[in-house]
């Protein structure tokens, strides 16, 4: 690449979270050291290296606390203890130095809308104890009623009885996960607390968890049966505190942390307006992107059928709205959604399509966010029957519309189950074509992907124009490029149903991306861009069309311009 001296740096607001690229590790399914079959906190270390020579500046490690476990790590027992199977904290300690010893640096899962009901907080609340007492959501009333008719985000009543204490208690996720109470303001201490602890011990941000969700209205108002999503969400999502909530937080988080709060329901101008109130939110995971494929209800067969113009439209509109005002979480997949080669591209091109989405979210303006296993092209397994999903959102759905009578059997919900399922994402990783993909010297917690002997790491880093080593080099390019980080973003050719391309522009620095974003070749057509003497900084196939503009694209082509 040719870099000229144009670039105004005074034009440049630089954060460091700004440049980076994040990847996202989900302990059980990354390595696993002692043969347990479950991944661990060594297991991570040993594979720091790893990370490290592909190029990520920061890793997120998803929910490593003591917690009973029923919904993976993200129902806390204890937030200043290490789970069992994961190690201890001497093991945290030693990953926490492997990473900033190679000038990488971790970001920890804040999980604070809700603890594990086997939490401290939570057994003294059932007893009334002191200022326990009201740390909770607790309605007293008939046990044969619910105070409203607010559902769970992962199906069933949003309220469960506790015998013990003789109320209601409000969780708006598993029963096992009850809600804290954050009108009142001790909670919001031991939060707090939590979160200088964690600080205090060397991490280097936080991803907040739910955050969304921590304010509830008074009175607990019923939910309206035309709104859309489970019952009540309107109360309990962007409730009327959670501004001030916020601020309270980011208070105690100093200037120079990272912090990304995932706000399911949230839309681009409300992930603007929570980042742009405070100190809390460097940026936001907002989902109307992911929207463009769901199939409506989980019996249908449309499911991965999507709009390629309405994908660019929302897209667009997160980059005027939210990139370009504030700053941007860019991401298609994460520990809760399916694989994005399954998702966002096609199974028949593995390689060119997991090379094009690499190319996509690597030159977007924002923060990129890599899910483990993406860089080297992993796929969504095959589930024959409920027994074999573990994903507590999946099996509380399919168990509802079961005992509900909307389906008779698992196989008029399996097409929703294997397009949607968090579990494609949680298979374990595929390190090498050996016994249980050297993922484990023991039986994995969760079945293996059958296709780890012909899609794995040892392969990938092998081969040079490997999935792995394309996502590499753009790591370097984006690195080295203040365009493609900082620069302006304008969308091209709109209402093309095959191309996704549009320009990045910092001063007198211009960058071109074109995506085929399908199986058929297609003509790249703008009446806007004159890139004759385009230079190739990329390209996805052996050689890129020097002359974009009227090119013919291959299938699942991707290729970024200098021009």
């Amino acid at each position: 690449m040719t870099q000229t001296m144009s670039i105004d740096e005074s034009r440049i607001d630089r954060d460091w979270w700004k440049e980076a690229v994040v990847y996202q590790i989900y302990p059980r399914s990354f390595n696993d050291s002692d043969g347990d079959g479950v991944g661990d906190i060594p297991g991570i270390t040993e594979r720091v290296d790893y990370l490290d020579d592909l190029g990520v500046d920061v890793v997120w490690l998803c929910p490593v606390y003591d917690s009973p476990n029923h919904d993976n790590g993200y129902d806390i027992r204890d937030y200043r203890a290490i789970m069992d199977e994961f190690g201890d904290m001497a093991d945290w300690e030693r990953l926490r130095d492997a990473l900033h010893d190679r000038d990488m640096k971790i970001i920890m899962d804040l999980v604070v809308n809700h603890t594990s009901n086997e939490h401290e907080w939570f057994q003294r609340s059932r007893r009334e104890e002191g200022e326990y007492a009201d740390y909770y959501h607790w309605v007293e009333g008939s046990p044969d009623e619910p105070p409203n008719n607010w559902e769970s985000l992962f199906g069933g009543p949003a309220w469960s009885y506790d015998e013990e204490r003789g109320a209601w208690y409000l969780h708006v996720f598993n029963e096992n996960q009850p809600d804290l109470n954050w009108r009142n303001p001790d909670v919001r201490t031991a939060v707090t607390d939590v979160v200088t602890w964690w600080l205090d011990r060397g991490i280097d941000g936080f991803r907040m968890d739910a955050i969304s969700h921590l304010s509830k209205p008074e009175g607990y108002p019923d939910g309206d049966p035309d709104e859309h999503g489970p019952l009540g969400s309107e109360h309990y999502t962007l409730g009327p505190r959670l501004g001030e909530y916020l601020d309270e937080l980011g208070a105690v988080i100093p200037d120079e942390a990272m912090t990304a709060g995932e706000m399911g329901g949230a839309s681009a101008a409300d992930a603007r307006e929570y980042i742009e109130r405070g100190d809390c939110l460097d940026m936001v995971f907002h989902f109307d992107h992911l929207g463009v494929d769901q199939g409506g209800d989980w019996t249908g067969d449309d499911w991965g059928e999507w709009s390629l113009p309405e994908f660019k439209e929302l897209m667009t509109r997160n980059q005027r709205e939210v990139a370009r005002e504030t700053w941007e979480a860019l991401f298609l997949g994460n520990h809760d959604h399916p694989r994005i080669v399954s998702r966002f591209g096609d199974e028949a091109y593995r390689r060119e399509s997991a090379k094009l989405v690499g190319t996509f979210l690597l030159t977007m303006r924002g923060t990129p966010y890599l899910y483990q296993g993406q860089e080297i092209g992993m796929t969504n397994t095959e589930f024959e029957s409920l027994e074999e999903v573990d994903d507590a959102m999946t099996v509380g759905i399919v168990e509802d519309l079961l005992a509900d009578g909307a389906v008779d059997s698992f196989d008029e919900v399996r097409t929703a189950v294997n397009y949607r399922s968090r579990d494609h994402a949680r298979t374990p990783m595929q390190w090498a074509a050996a016994d249980r993909a050297d993922f484990t010297d023991g039986d994995p917690w969760l079945a293996l992907n059958d296709n780890y002997t012909d899609v794995n790491v040892e392969d990938a880093v092998a081969d040079t124009e490997s999935v792995w080593n394309h996502y590499r080099r753009l790591i370097e390019l984006r690195r080295e490029d203040p365009a493609l980080v900082y620069g302006d973003y304008e969308l091209l050719a709109p209402e093309d149903e095959q191309i996704y391309a549009y320009t990045r522009h910092l001063d007198g620095e211009r960058r071109l991306v074109v995506c085929n974003w399908s199986a058929e070749p297609a003509t790249f057509e703008s009446d806007g861009v004159a890139a004759s003497d385009a230079e190739v900084l990329i390209g996805n196939y052996d050689s890129a069309p020097s002359d974009p503009v009227d090119a013919q694209f291959r299938p699942f082509e991707a290729a970024v311009y200098e021009y």
